[in-house]
């Protein structure tokens, strides 16, 4: 594809977003920056954000992993507002790194979450994407379950699956929503440094 064909694309994508892709696309970014944050708003956005997207992937998109999960992202997404919430000794839970066993454990959750994803998307869907609607899928339900714990790491697999659904979307033709995943990205790496700096600031 051109560098004219991909600008045409993209503004003939971006013309034809439905109203409500819009709206989606706000409250996912507004969740993100929520996030960046430490807010507890994080929770409340996605949820608008993630109960859209899996009508979106499901009605229009084709995207069934994708569907499942944000469907996933917002069942997590009230757990990780109780957990966010909830007090031990007086304290919420605190931004934290992956120890050795947290890194085995979400490394193996990702790895069978892709396989298990791409056998059902290749052999019991139409899906014409499976193999990266099913690692898009893996990284974010990694991602997801590391936010809730407030573990530093998922930012790492929201990197990657940021990465992932770019093109993903896009060639789906979901244009506005492949373009909320170029500012998540960029969102991602930020919120990765911002958690970085916080982590030092509560050693001191």
């Amino acid at each position: 594809m051109s560098g004219a064909e991909f600008f045409n694309k993209l503004i003939t994508g971006i013309q034809e977003t439905k109203l409500l892709e819009f709206v989606a696309v706000i409250f996912g970014i507004a969740s993100v920056l929520f996030s960046r944050k430490e807010n507890i708003l994080v929770y409340p956005t996605g949820i608008i954000n993630t109960i859209f997207y899996t009508w979106f992937c499901f009605s229009w998109w084709g995207l069934y992993a994708e569907g499942s999960l944000n469907f996933y992202y917002t069942i997590m997404s009230i757990y990780g507002w109780y957990v966010w919430t909830k007090k031990s000794n007086n304290k919420t839970i605190e931004i934290s790194w992956n120890s050795k066993k947290d890194w085995i454990i979400s490394i193996s959750f990702f790895i069978i979450c892709w396989v298990v994803l791409f056998i059902i998307l290749k052999h019991y869907t139409t899906s014409t994407v499976p193999l990266g609607d099913s690692f898009a899928s893996a990284t974010a339900y990694t991602g997801m379950w590391q936010m809730t714990r407030k573990k530093i790491e998922n930012w790492i697999w929201w990197m990657l699956t940021n990465t992932a659904s770019i093109p993903l979307y896009f060639y789906k033709g979901a244009v506005f929503t492949s373009f909320q995943y170029i500012i998540f990205l960029i969102l991602a790496i930020a919120g990765f440094v911002e958690w970085k700096k916080k982590i030092a600031l509560n050693k001191i």
